[in-house]
């Protein structure tokens, strides 16, 4: 069971997991593979674009007879094979898009969020007296030492949408620490909840994301 921990850092309860993250992830590898791909191909632009040889300008005339110059037979200087000539096989504008439906992509996080949940990866807090300031104190918090966060591992720490307040003081004290990440709930996806070492979720957060999930769920 994940611990609580108030403002100060210290544990005050232990919280029992809902029952949608007792799910064994290592059955769903693929679907997290997938979901994550989707994740980081779909904001790609895919602007990137190169000329092929018939649309680099000029180069139209032979630069050289066929036969008696000693020289390899050449068609025109904007072949691959010259400088400033065409690209072979090189990139054109296209979607990365990926899809993958609301099932699966439920079904994913979930998945994402059991894993961590019962690797001990998870830690909520009682943000509703959040009120740090100080760079220092915020490593504090979260490493135990300001030197600690330098070093100590990759922490995300989710808000809640009606937090904002508290999302902005966190943006504020702990926005420049490398080893910080910081977002609310409804932005949260499979690729942070697996890309970060521990996760450190306000309770505010918790209800909300289980609310989403399991919209039965008081």
């Amino acid at each position: 069971m994940p611990q609580v921990i108030d403002v100060q850092g210290k544990v005050v309860r232990e919280q029992e997991i809902h029952a949608l993250f007792t799910v064994d992830a290592t059955t769903k590898t693929n679907l997290l593979f997938r979901a994550v791909h989707r994740e980081q191909a779909n904001p790609r632009a895919g602007t990137a674009s190169t000329l092929r040889r018939d649309e680099v300008r000029g180069g139209g005339r032979k630069p050289w007879k066929q036969k008696g110059t000693g020289r390899a037979r050449q068609g025109s200087i904007r072949s691959p094979q010259w400088r400033h000539g065409g690209v072979v096989f090189g990139p054109k504008p296209r979607s990365y898009v990926t899809s993958l439906n609301k099932k699966e992509r439920r079904a994913a996080f979930i998945a994402a969020l059991s894993d961590r949940f019962q690797g001990g990866a998870v830690t909520l807090m009682d943000a509703s007296a959040f009120a740090l300031e100080k760079t220092r104190d915020f490593a504090t918090l979260f490493f135990g030492s300001a030197k600690a966060a330098r070093t100590g591992p990759t922490t995300l720490i989710v808000f809640a949408p009606s937090e904002e307040e508290i999302g902005n003081k966190m943006a504020r004290a702990g926005g420049n620490l490398q080893k910080i990440g910081i977002t609310h709930s409804d932005a949260l996806d499979v690729k942070d909840v697996l890309g970060f070492n521990r996760i450190v979720l306000t309770t505010a957060a918790y209800d909300a994301i289980v609310k989403r999930l399991a919209p039965e769920h008081s």
